[in-house]
């Protein structure tokens, strides 16, 4: 029987007061994050990260000192397990982060060690960027050369309109969306926010498809609410550099909403997993400013975790990618985004994967 390797690719997130530093050490000299000559990187990196380690440390104390993503993507990947369980190959899910434990260096020795005939990349970044999943891939690949891990590889780029996805957020926004109409007055109309993460306009102006493709998620997720009349919208939050950010922001968002006297409802639309974008700066950070400029009603729609619909989704994207015959995959097989997206991965050609029988 096959084995395939599933890697899950993350984040990562310091899973103590005094790994904060070196995460974000990490985070901001990552050549995908912080698009300055290599020379000045280093320096400039560890100087922003100096300069946020102070709030960063408050707010993961909130969290109890630590990033809860870890324990998240482990449930993910115990799930997707059960699920994949009793399919005609052996599937066995490891965690790869990118700028905290378990980094790729790790997850590749232990794949390496498993020993299977194939590996899956499963970006747990539904929207694919240069600056998650692109950068999670290259920090895979050399880490399985290092490792001597030299078996077929398949990459999953992206799932932004995957329909089981697309279901699978839409159930916790509709249970959200009738929680929080039924907690509102009589005549207090209600917005559906998706919130994103931010990018710098520039790397998006580069060619990078992102906000196509969370401008995609929102469309299917939409699709599938079939709310009628619903009022809703696209935003961007944790901008962390003075450069102009797509838009418009979170902050604006909700200026709006108070402009407008109506209450929101925010959904992460690009995390799959609560982390402290979502239990601090969208429950604790943004509420606050909601609550300041008067809005008269603020709720937060879950992220996945490890929701059966979701799990079910990544189980069908883990099977139709290993029977796709493709190295290089999106969850519709080939290329999804516009040729304007010139940093979309599949601007190059690649040659089938083959996979031992």
């Amino acid at each position: 029987m096959q084995r395939v390797a599933v890697v899950l690719l993350n984040l990562g997130g310091p899973d103590a007061p005094e790994a904060v530093q070196p995460f974000l050490e990490n985070l901001f000299t990552d050549p995908a994050i912080l698009r300055v000559p290599g020379f000045l990187r280093p320096w400039l990196g560890r100087f922003i990260a100096r300069r946020r380690v102070r709030a960063a440390t408050e707010n993961y104390a909130i969290l109890g000192g630590r990033s809860p993503l870890l324990e998240l993507t482990e449930a993910q990947a115990r799930a997707l397990d059960a699920a994949l369980d009793g399919e005609a190959a052996t599937y066995r899910s490891f965690i790869a982060m990118r700028y905290w434990h378990p980094f790729s260096e790790q997850a590749a020795q232990d794949v390496a060690a498993w020993g299977p005939d194939a590996v899956l990349l499963l970006p747990l970044y539904p929207q694919y960027s240069t600056t998650t999943t692109g950068s999670s891939v290259l920090a895979w690949q050399q880490a399985a050369r290092q490792a001597g891990l030299a078996v077929p590889t398949v990459t999953l780029c992206c799932y932004h309109s995957h329909p089981g996805f697309a279901a699978a957020t839409a159930v916790p926004v509709r249970r959200a969306y009738a929680d929080a109409r039924a907690k509102l007055p009589e005549g207090v109309a209600l917005r559906l926010l998706f919130s994103a993460h931010g990018l710098p306009e520039s790397i998006v102006k580069a060619g990078d498809p992102y906000q196509w493709q969370v401008e995609r998620s929102v469309a299917a997720v939409v699709e599938r609410l079939g709310i009628e009349g619903l009022d809703h919208g696209i935003c961007y939050q944790s901008r962390v550099t003075p450069q102009k950010w797509i838009g418009p922001s979170t902050e604006q968002a909700l200026e709006r909403a108070a402009h407008d006297g109506v209450a929101v409802l925010i959904c992460p639309i690009a995390f799959v997993s609560e982390h402290s974008e979502t239990l601090v700066e969208l429950d604790v950070e943004y509420r606050e400013v909601a609550e300041k400029l008067g809005i008269p009603g603020y709720f937060r729609v879950p992220t996945q975790n490890d929701y059966p619909g979701f799990i079910a989704a990544l189980r069908e994207l883990v099977l139709g990618a290993m029977g796709g015959g493709r190295a290089l995959c999106s969850f519709a097989g080939g290329r999804q985004c516009p040729k304007p997206w010139g940093d979309c991965p599949h601007g190059k050609a690649r040659p089938p994967m083959q996979v031992a029988a």
